[in-house]
């Protein structure tokens, strides 16, 4: 673990929930989706909203996440800005693929009634099979439904041709989650060319790529890319986080006619959004120093 994690690490929930703030809606489905309505409104920003929370491991949890789940698919309602996203170890994965695969059916089954689209997230490699299963079996009775794909695995290649025919929404991103050396590439910059590579693969697959990333040279070649394939610009869009400072490109991409849209988490149980809040704070170089000079402060008792 490097020195920023094991800082982070230390930072108390509070100050997490403190410093995390401008990554994350709201603790409530309201604010959530006032957050989404707003982004629209004001910028012309699509959404995609997710429930916090990951590695459930009791069947009330993971009932209590699928009931708001629907109460926000209900409350939301039809529009035409703003997604879901879930992930399977929130909704079942503990019971194997077949029950989770049933417990998201319920979910995208849902959300169809409202004609909500919905997008099933990408975890760590250890459940890159069970969630492309899961996919691809709710994907042939689900048009509209769409899943990640993380550009530093060297399966992702694989993984997209597996997919031939499916005509999917598919986000393509780096990933967050730190995997090992024989199976994911560990270098930024390999990644991100690899990822500028399986674009164009999703491209020439008959995809809609979703670009997560914040680099925008890496969004520009994307886009070069696209113009030389001769895709239109209602065949991909641009995918960010909320709280990460790019408003000015965001904006200048919509000028153009591009779709941006933002990833607009909440939360209404915390002690399920610590590890995204983490993951998030330890991408900002500053804060391991703004945590580390407040923990120093506390236990010094100069605060």
């Amino acid at each position: 673990m490097g020195l920023k994690k094991f800082i982070i690490n230390l930072a108390p929930t509070p100050m997490v929930k403190l410093f995390a703030k401008p990554y994350v809606a709201g603790d409530c489905i309201e604010a959530a989706i006032d957050t989404a309505r707003n982004f629209c409104e004001d910028r012309h920003v699509c959404s995609t909203i997710d429930l916090l929370g990951e590695e459930l491991e009791s069947d009330e949890e993971v009932q209590d996440t699928v009931s708001v789940y629907k109460r926000l698919i209900d409350v939301l309602g039809p529009q035409d800005y703003a997604t879901i996203s879930l992930k399977p170890t929130q909704l079942g994965s503990h019971r194997g693929t077949e029950h989770c695969k049933n417990v998201i059916e319920g979910i995208v089954k849902r959300a169809e009634q409202h004609n909500i689209k919905v997008t099933l997230d990408m975890e760590d490699h250890s459940f890159t099979d069970m969630t492309l299963d899961i996919f691809r079996a709710i994907k042939k009775v689900h048009p509209t439904f769409g899943t990640v794909l993380q550009s530093r695995l060297f399966r992702t290649e694989n993984d997209i041709k597996s997919l031939k025919g499916l005509d999917a929404r598919i986000r393509i991103c780096i990933g967050i989650y730190n995997e090992p050396k024989d199976i994911a590439l560990q270098n930024k910059p390999e990644m991100k060319k690899k990822m500028l590579q399986q674009i164009e693969v999703l491209f020439k697959e008959g995809h809609y790529p979703e670009i997560a990333t914040h680099d925008e040279a890496v969004i520009n070649e994307a886009i070069n890319i696209a113009e030389r394939l001769n895709m239109k610009k209602d065949k991909y869009e641009v995918q960010m986080l909320m709280g990460v400072p790019r408003k000015a490109f965001q904006d200048e991409l919509i000028q153009n006619g591009f779709l941006v849209r933002l990833y607009v988490p909440f939360a209404e149980k915390w002690k399920f959004a610590i590890a995204y809040c983490k993951r998030r704070l330890a991408a900002n170089p500053a804060m391991a120093t703004y945590i580390l000079k407040n923990i120093l402060r506390k236990s010094t008792g100069k605060c």
